[in-house]
């Protein structure tokens, strides 16, 4: 796939910093994102385009559809002249790659068509039409032969239609009941007509929805569910039919100045029918009355069902810099994109945040959470010293403010890690207790009732989570395998680890275990090779010592596995997965 900005150098003439600053944004909230959900792969980069391989003609055109449509959305409300396009290419072919760098015909003729693609649309050969016809839910629309720049032949080209985008939800299993009444916030849309705010409109969307969260009398979508819509022109009734929820609030964001105007409304998407609007004009250091505002309207109005007095307003602390919020969002978002250059990123985002204001309890924890995804993955020099600096982080967010889930999520966090696991329990119930329906809090509670050995109640923990955030991270998968596993449900747990895109070898190990305890030294033969394979060095010894078990019994029952797996490799050395 190529990629190429439209008046690329009109807009750098216009105001340089600005179409920088309004391009990386669009990179880090939509293009990037879609890329790896696809699982594409960008190449090389430009100042105004890119070369993307991808293992799959179908991810290829579903990333370019994606993109253009959401792009689309972005710029409804931007001037024509002011506004980032793309123009899009993709062709199957065979490429050279030499130095991190791709040649060959196929990109060539990528490269070409993404030129006679429309301002904002798709170009692709019929190498490409062929294998998606039948395939993806998008009209294309016959170019005919055309003669492309330093290519010998003719080549058949087509567009490809942008009226629907495919595959929005994966899962139909998302459909479910419950007692409480359900709700989903769905992304507020920036109405600012600067790019650069959508940080702001996301990270209100997400105050809401944690807000609400805090209230033990509602079931709250997670914020990773509800922005599968961002950017979208939706359907309540859908929306609320794919998502199981009862009701839906969305609302827009248009911030001018030093001043912000909220627009809100409740809908009954069962019934389609409008409960509830109101806007709000207020002063930008408002924010968060404006939040707490709306959050409590939303509660009470909920017909039947929440009572004034069930309304336990816990109380947040605020930061005093509107510039240190705004840098935390930025820092979140890179954050969730799990790579070194984005965690280092993130890290300088999150330290400006500190910086500004050091009295914001919520930047400290995030601090802590950010430099413990380079501590966990290996993306810093000196371990020792970043472990340091995450204790110290943590221990200043608790000091600051005791009511925030996130601090007592991570402090949990950090506490099984040094098997510390009386107080891992007390903070994992504190973060539960302020945070009911925040799906990684859910998730923790499971893993830690697991390593506690009641695997069997972490088992319903786990499953919640995965009900509360239908589109949840795939490591949910490996947490249910684990506690599977320790529940002595092999075949469960097996199945579990399955549902994993990738395994590594913590995970293929607790799979060859599983199999050794089923008797089926094949399997378990295989994937201790995949362990070996992966981890060269395995040792079984230093591999239980990562392990956060309660119970002695519980280790030497993984260990037990372990010893079977072994033994089946042993005796059977040439089977293999």
């Amino acid at each position: 796939m190529a990629a190429d900005m439209a008046g690329y150098s009109r807009l750098m003439e216009i105001d340089e910093a600005g179409t920088l600053a309004r391009l990386k944004t669009h990179r880090i909230e939509l293009i990037d994102p879609a890329i790896a959900k696809n699982k594409g792969r960008i190449i090389k980069t430009t100042g105004d385009g890119m070369l993307v391989e991808f293992l799959s003609v179908s991810d290829a055109v579903k990333c370019a559809v994606e993109i253009q449509q959401r792009m689309k959305r972005r710029n409804s409300d931007v001037p024509q002249d002011r506004r980032i396009e793309f123009r899009i290419g993709i062709n199957l072919g065979d490429i050279i790659f030499d130095d991190q760098d791709i040649f060959g015909d196929g990109v060539n003729i990528a490269s070409r068509i993404e030129q006679l693609a429309d301002v904002g649309g798709v170009c692709i050969t019929a190498a490409v039409a062929t294998q998606i016809v039948d395939r993806l839910e998008v009209a294309i629309e016959d170019l005919g032969e055309k003669t492309l720049k330093n290519i010998s032949r003719p080549v058949h080209l087509f567009r490809v239609g942008l009226e629907a985008l495919p595959g929005q939800l994966d899962d139909l299993d998302a459909k479910r009941s419950v007692g409480k009444p359900s709700i989903v916030v769905l992304p507020f849309i920036n109405m600012s007509g600067d790019p650069d705010q959508e940080f702001f409109a996301d990270g209100l969307t997400e105050d809401i929805i944690t807000e609400l969260s805090r209230r033990h009398e509602l079931f709250v979508i997670s914020r990773n569910s509800s922005f599968v819509y961002k950017n979208q022109a939706v359907n309540a009734r859908e929306v609320a039919e794919k998502l199981g929820t009862q009701y839906l609030v969305e609302g827009s964001v248009r911030k001018i100045g030093d001043r912000v105007r909220v627009t809100v409304q409740l809908i009954d998407a069962v019934n389609d029918a409008h409960i509830w609007a109101d806007k709000y004009d207020r002063k930008l250091d408002d924010i968060f009355a404006i939040q707490d505002e709306v959050t409590g309207a939303i509660v009470a109005t909920l017909p039947g069902r929440v009572e004034a007095a069930q309304r336990d307003r816990l109380e947040r602390t605020k930061p005093a810099n509107m510039a240190a919020y705004e840098c935390a969002l930025a820092a979140k978002v890179l954050h969730h994109r799990s790579t070194a250059l984005d965690n280092q990123q993130a890290q300088l985002l999150i330290d400006r945040s500190v910086m500004l204001d050091a009295g914001y309890a919520h930047a400290h924890a995030w601090r802590a959470c950010i430099l413990g995804q380079a501590w966990v993955n290996g993306w810093c020099e000196d371990k020792d010293a970043v472990w340091n600096e995450i204790v110290a982080a943590l221990d200043r967010a608790l000091a600051l403010d005791d009511n925030d889930a996130d601090v007592h999520r991570i402090l949990a966090a950090v506490n099984v890690n040094n098997n510390n696991l009386t107080t891992a329990r007390y903070h994992q119930e504190r973060a539960l207790s302020l945070n009911p329906n925040y799906d990684l809090v859910v998730v923790q509670q499971g893993e830690l009732l697991t390593w506690l050995g009641r695997p069997e109640e972490g088992l319903e923990w786990i499953r919640r989570a995965m009900r509360l955030n239908p589109h949840h991270p795939e490591r949910f998968w490996s947490h249910l395998g684990k506690s599977h596993f320790a529940a002595h449900q092999y075949v469960e747990a097996i199945e579990a680890f399955m549902h994993l895109s990738v395994m590594d070898y913590v995970q293929h190990a607790f799979v060859a275990a599983c199999y050794g305890w089923l008797g089926d030294e094949i399997a378990a033969a295989g994937h201790l090779e995949k362990v070996r394979a992966l981890a060269p060095h395995f040792d079984v010894d230093d591999f239980l010592a990562t392990m956060h078990y309660a119970q002695e019994s519980d280790a030497q029952h993984l260990r037990d596995g372990l010893a079977k797996a072994e033994e089946s490799r042993r005796t059977s050395p040439s089977k293999a997965i």
